[in-house]
């Protein structure tokens, strides 16, 4: 049973993803469009201390800088990228015996990214007081792979379910 509430869901999502996926099924395009820019904001966020480790080491670029074109890449250019990611999918599962709606893409990817929110934050934490190594690689390898898993699991129980 998956309980209501974000943070829940969130948890919840690293242990049963395509239960939490079924259960998201029926939301509406704007609360689709609130997810995708609220994991976007949560990105950003987690990209400040690393800007802010590099502003200090490198003083040539200013933090104020950093930031901007962050805003302008994460706002902006990434919530275009995840549209045309989740169509593509959609329209290249109609090839395969396991198609999946539009919708159904999109709330997947959406919900995937919300859902690695947390460990972008744990990642990004690591990059602004450790700087670049083994921590950090391990915390994105992390990150990376539970989108994966999870945006699978999800794509997968929508198309089970079409």
């Amino acid at each position: 049973m998956v309980r209501a509430g974000i943070v829940p869901r969130i948890l919840e999502s690293w242990r049963a993803p395509g239960r939490v996926i079924l259960s998201l099924r029926g939301m509406p395009d704007r609360v689709l469009i609130a997810v995708l820019m609220s994991a976007m904001l949560v990105f950003l966020i987690a990209q400040t201390p690393g800007h802010a480790r590099a502003a200090q080491l490198d003083p040539s670029v200013p933090f104020q800088a950093r930031i901007g074109g962050a805003l302008m890449a994460v706002m902006f250019i990434l919530p275009l990228l995840a549209y045309a990611v989740a169509a593509a999918v959609a329209g290249l599962s109609r090839l395969t015996p396991w198609p999946v709606a539009a919708r159904d893409s999109r709330l997947a990817l959406f919900w995937a990214l919300l859902a690695v929110a947390p460990a972008m934050l744990l990642a990004g934490l690591v990059e602004g007081l450790m700087g670049a190594g083994a921590a950090l690689s391990l915390t994105r390898a992390l990150a990376g792979l539970g989108f994966v898993v999870i945006w699978g699991a999800g794509l997968r129980a929508l198309a089970g379910q079409g």
